[in-house]
């Protein structure tokens, strides 16, 4: 640089300066640059993402597995509940069944009866609609996991004890599901 370019340099403002040069980095110069790894680092860097892939692929598979169990648990609980719910309600008719076949036993009036008959026809195409059978096992011994004994009387002559001689209330079964005992008469 000459004189005038010096006194010119001078009296520029910091910011209008041209930058001086600078000197080469360490890294361009060849200090301090990390070695190219070997062979067996690589090999070594290999193995083990592979053992960690293969450790997150079980993982994963684990973890599918235990969400499609639970997606099916879930399933399944909502589908009983449902079925459970359904079968609540079909109990609350039970009594309505029963007034209506004491009222046909009851009925005189062949008009009547038959109204009364047709009613309980309905129901009874409900229940099927439902899966629900009856249970009125008069004649058959006496199975406390299907009927509730509400009374013993005597047997008659050449009668077997234990066995169920009247129904007075039907009891009801859903798919193997008790869902009302018969109440009967039993002989001593």
């Amino acid at each position: 640089m000459n004189e005038k370019q010096k006194k010119n340099h001078e009296e520029m403002p910091e910011a209008q300066q041209p930058a001086p040069e600078q000197a080469p980095a360490p890294e361009a110069a060849g200090e301090n640059v990390p070695a190219e790894p070997t062979c067996e680092q690589l090999q070594a860097d290999l193995t083990k993402a592979l053992a960690d892939a293969e450790d997150f692929k079980k993982k994963w598979y684990s973890v599918s597995a235990e969400y499609e169990n639970y997606r099916k648990r879930t399933a399944a609980t909502r589908s009983q509940a449902y079925t459970e719910g359904r079968s609540d309600v079909i109990v609350k008719l039970f009594p309505i069944a029963d007034s209506l076949e004491r009222a046909l036993a009851a009925c005189t009036e062949e008009k009547t009866r038959q109204g009364i008959g047709m009613v309980l026809k309905n129901f009874e195409k409900l229940l099927e609609s439902e899966h629900v059978t009856p249970i009125a096992p008069v004649g058959e011994p006496f199975d406390a996991a299907r009927c509730e004994a509400i009374l013993a009387v005597e047997p008659k002559e050449g009668e077997e004890s234990g066995i169920i001689r009247e129904v007075y209330a039907k009891g009801y079964e859903q798919n193997g599901k008790i869902l009302r005992f018969a109440q009967v008469l039993v002989t001593k």
